[in-house]
């Protein structure tokens, strides 16, 4: 088996119809297949819709979810030389994500890769910002640093044989494990044909809380980095100001000042209560990270 699509879902039925046919169509080149379905508990019709595009469903209870511990058992589960994982809220890009996304793997010049994401219609404006800040056009592969997304990843297996998961974190395990993998020796890169369409809609408290959980795994991922009430403010500040920026040039001020002020409120309010009692930092890893741009 090349490879293992491994899905998290806990009541995904609204997208997955979509992200299972865009897998279906993907030109596969002779490599071999299987999805498989990590499912915490959905209640929704996620598991009916699972079944009918025959994927295979492996479960975990809604209380022992973690990120990490989600994927851990995906990637048991999982026959496939390269690991690959996409959100079941975000929809493959074109029919060739998947030769794009695990070529890097299979001949030998990464041990673990992420891909582009891009907003959807309904993605907020400032959430549009992120993705272009985060996710270029240009691969690069290796890349330089230990930023990752398990948004739309894939990995060695025999890499996550012997790094699996950290089964603690709420959240960035995906940075986590591209943190000790680099100290190992081994590569990360960034495929940027390779791209999904990724689905956020949230509630302003559920942007907070994002934020909130990612700033709070952030602290055992990169220990230096601290977040204080000047540092929410001077980002709060920044993000505003220049997605105001993009917007009036995009002429369309008037329609998102309001969603921009509260995403970059919530955004930034969630990372500095996630963060703010943690150690002091170095400042250049602080500003590569938080700055809007």
């Amino acid at each position: 088996m090349d490879a293992s699509i491994i899905i998290r879902t806990y009541n995904e039925a609204k997208w997955l119809p979509e992200l299972l046919a865009a897998v279906k169509s993907q030109e596969l080149d002779g490599l071999s297949v299987e999805t498989v379905v990590v499912d915490s508990g959905s209640t929704d019709g996620t598991l009916r819709i699972a079944e009918e595009h025959q994927c295979r469903v492996v479960h975990i209870r809604k209380e022992d979810f973690t990120f990490g511990r989600s994927l851990n058992v995906g990637c048991a589960a999982g026959e496939g030389t390269a690991l690959v994982f996409i959100s079941g809220h975000c929809i493959p890009v074109g029919k060739d994500w998947l030769a794009n996304l695990i070529g890097p793997l299979l001949d030998g010049r990464a041990e673990y890769v992420y891909g582009h994401q891009r907003g959807h219609e309904s993605s907020k404006y400032s959430e549009h910002q992120l993705f272009r800040k985060y996710y270029p056009e240009r691969s690069a592969i290796p890349q330089n640093d230990i930023f990752c997304n398990n948004a739309n990843s894939a990995l060695l297996k025999s890499a996550w044989a012997d790094h699996p998961f950290d089964e603690t974190l709420t959240g960035l395990e995906d940075m986590e494990l591209a943190k000790r993998l680099v100290a190992t020796g081994k590569r990360i890169g960034y495929v940027a044909d390779s791209s999904v369409i990724h689905i956020h809609e949230e509630t302003w408290a559920r942007v907070k809380n994002r934020y909130e959980r990612e700033a709070i795994a952030l602290q055992s991922v990169l220990p230096d980095v601290h977040v204080n009430f000047w540092d929410f403010l001077r980002y709060f500040l920044a993000g505003v100001l220049l997605d105001t920026g993009q917007a009036i040039q995009d002429r369309a001020f008037t329609k998102h000042f309001g969603e921009i002020f509260m995403f970059r409120l919530m955004q930034y309010w969630g990372t500095y209560r996630g963060n703010h009692q943690h150690r002091r930092l170095s400042a250049q890893r602080k500003e590569s990270y938080f700055y809007p741009r």
